[in-house]
């Protein structure tokens, strides 16, 4: 019998695409999770698809490696996140609670009591058009100040795909590389109880979070890596029922904002499925294609953490965040690291953690 040809194996490293989900102040666990990767000279980010706080790290990431590559984007990452430390506490991200503030962080009895929550229902029937007329928002004045913006259209060694959510049309709108601003980023991370309307040409937009978070779907049609690594910031799984009013609504945000990620997965898996079963195709860079799909999840790493940390911008935290990061891309590293290229690590027919 012939002996097959010998099938070299592709020299360089192994290309990646990152989908990168929002998540006010945990955008630092993806931080962490950056760090880590691009210590990995055998892996190549080559596309990052990202809303709101995903997006701001993406942005990063680009900047940092036309500065001056690996090391550049580490470097500028960190500066990013010390400087939103700087810039004005936990209302960076739009805490607009002066109840939070004055308790630093609030405590655990006090949140639960009637004062606390008619003070964060009437913090919720005020609109940020009335209690921030003039749209301050020192996030901005962040990402001016690290990020090139001119440099991002004509020169990022990565493709990028930010979300962000039409309000007309209840549609989402995905920006790449060559036409993104400030404004595109600030628009996938406005949030409607606390920041005004984004408008770009016309055009009002709020949080790509909420139908794309972030959007998978761009990498199927674009010439990215086979390889998808979703970072979550968002919990899929809890393990107890919450009960206070402050918990429910809690899980009820993680839900809404993991709601458009699963049934992307949901997608993929059913697309995979009939590719296996020979009733679909595999047209590479066409309609259809097989992704090798792999996750860090937040499921465990972050837990512990409520949504009111979103908003916690304290470098003790910030750093905390980015530790946990480093360790579960180790963790993931050492599990999976040998399936990219290979297969998918994560089965979606099982789905999420």
């Amino acid at each position: 019998m012939p002996i097959p040809p010998f099938k070299k194996k592709p020299s360089g490293p192994k290309g990646l695409s990152l989908a990168l989900q929002g998540g006010g102040a945990h955008g630092a666990f993806e931080w962490g999770v950056l760090d880590r990767l691009l210590e990995e000279d055998d892996l190549e980010i080559r596309a990052v698809t990202a809303a709101s706080a995903g997006a701001m790290n993406a942005v990063c990431l680009a900047q940092g490696l036309i500065d001056d590559g690996r090391a550049g984007a580490r470097a500028r990452l960190e500066s990013f996140w010390r400087n939103v430390n700087r810039a004005g506490g936990r209302n960076v991200f739009g805490d607009t609670s002066i109840w939070t503030n004055a308790f630093g962080g609030g405590v655990d009895w006090l949140k639960n009591t009637p004062g606390w929550r008619m003070a964060e229902t009437l913090a919720l029937s005020l609109s940020p058009y009335e209690y921030n007329p003039f749209n301050l928002n020192p996030l901005h004045d962040v990402l001016e100040g690290e990020v090139t913006f001119s440099r991002i259209r004509g020169a990022s060694p990565i493709k990028l795909y930010i979300s962000a959510t039409q309000i007309r049309t209840s549609k989402s709108k995905v920006f790449r590389e060559t036409e993104l601003t400030s404004h595109h980023i600030m628009a996938s991370a406005c949030l409607p109880q606390l920041f005004q309307a984004v408008e770009i040409d016309g055009e009002p937009y709020w949080d790509g979070g909420f139908l794309a978070n972030p959007p998978l779907w761009p990498l199927f049609y674009d010439d990215t890596p086979d390889d998808i690594l979703i970072v979550t910031l968002n919990p899929f799984v809890r393990e107890e029922t919450p009960k206070s009013p402050g918990e429910i609504m809690d899980r009820l945000n993680e839900i809404t904002f993991n709601a458009s990620l699963a049934s992307e997965l949901r997608a993929i898996g059913f697309v995979q499925k009939l590719l296996d079963e020979g009733l679909l195709k595999d047209t590479a860079r066409g309609r259809y294609r097989r992704m090798l799909v792999h996750a860090i999840t937040a499921d465990k790493p972050l837990a512990d953490l409520s949504m009111s940390t979103k908003f916690n911008t304290e470098w003790s935290f910030l750093t905390d965040l980015k530790d946990r990061g480093r360790a579960a891309a180790q963790a993931w590293l050492d599990d999976c690291g040998d399936c990219v290229g290979v297969k998918s690590s994560v089965d979606l027919k099982v789905g999420f953690p």
